[in-house]
């Protein structure tokens, strides 16, 4: 439970200092990444210190090594969690995030069948693992800058196209000659030229 009460926390935060004014905190996936991270880090940590032993127990027994296993998940949470914080890695983090959720599903089903509290019953726990992996698949599948950014309005004198020859207009060529006149001379005419 408490892994997902700390992604709803933290990401509740993060939205919340963004509406604030906190620019990097603006976009809903951005406090979504720093959720995840935190709700990741304890879910790491917890494969080292604290709960070791019941994560070792929920291996399945088909499975060599459960503590191995528990140790090299731990790393790869801990690696994704930071991941998640930077740009460049967050997309990736969040495959390799939601692959891992996939794959460690029968854990979760042998973890739930034993005498375990309500919120450890396959019930609930398949509803947050689905919390979970639908937080990691929108973190994936949110779009790139480059597809949210606005193209710039072209400017009213830059042509939009360059096939063909600029178009002549009253603003552009003006065929009244203009009279310049200098002191102690005859008046000169000066004609504009188109550019």
């Amino acid at each position: 439970m408490e892994p997902l009460v700390t992604l709803v926390a933290v990401t509740g935060l993060l939205l919340l200092a963004g509406a604030l004014g906190a620019m990097r905190l603006r976009r809903p996936t951005t406090a979504l990444r720093g959720g995840l991270a935190a709700m990741f880090a304890l879910t790491a940590g917890a494969h080292f210190v604290g709960m070791r032993d019941e994560l070792v127990a929920m291996v399945p027994p088909a499975l060599p090594a459960p503590g191995l296993l528990v140790t090299l998940t731990g790393i790869a949470e801990l690696a994704c969690a930071l991941g998640l914080l930077w740009s460049r890695t967050a997309r990736l983090s969040a495959a390799v995030l939601s692959v891992m959720l996939v794959v460690m599903f029968p854990a979760n089903v042998h973890a739930a069948t034993g005498d375990v509290p309500w919120y450890d019953e396959l019930g609930p726990r398949t509803a947050m693992q689905t919390v979970f992996l639908a937080a990691t698949i929108t973190v994936l599948a949110r779009p790139s800058r480059a597809a949210t950014e606005t193209p710039a309005e072209p400017s009213p004198a830059a042509p939009t196209s360059t096939a063909g020859p600029r178009p002549k207009t009253a603003a552009i060529r003006n065929p009244v000659p203009r009279q310049i006149r200098l002191p102690g001379r005859h008046p000169v005419r000066r004609v504009r030229r188109s550019r």
